[in-house]
């Protein structure tokens, strides 16, 4: 909008004038309109590697979550078979009482 900056309040613009300053201002909104697609092309690929990290870093959380119940899994079962093995007789009458409660909430 160079041609305005020249102009005093008691100029009037000529078509001329006019004209120009609308080629420019088509210029400019086609420039804007040319930043705004590379932005948001930026913005997408910004956001998808974001979710990507994101994904990512949830797998491995889960893993390693999986992991720790995994082995959390396996300790209690080795302790219940070692107190299996100790003491049989109460462990056969804990596991017929536990079957006994589950006949009797079935029946309900």
């Amino acid at each position: 909008m160079a041609p305005a900056a020249g102009r005093t309040a008691t100029d009037a613009p000529s078509n001329s004038d006019l004209e120009a300053d609308i080629r420019q201002l088509r210029a400019d909104i086609e420039e804007l309109t040319r930043q705004l697609a590379k932005t948001g092309e930026h913005g997408y690929g910004a956001a998808r590697h974001a979710a990507s990290e994101g994904v990512e870093h949830l797998r491995a959380q889960g893993e390693a979550a999986f992991e720790s119940v995994r082995g959390s899994a396996q300790d209690i079962e080795a302790q219940l078979v070692a107190t299996v093995r100790e003491k049989p007789v109460t462990s056969l009458a804990i596991a017929a009482g536990v079957g006994f409660l589950f006949a009797l909430l079935s029946r309900r």
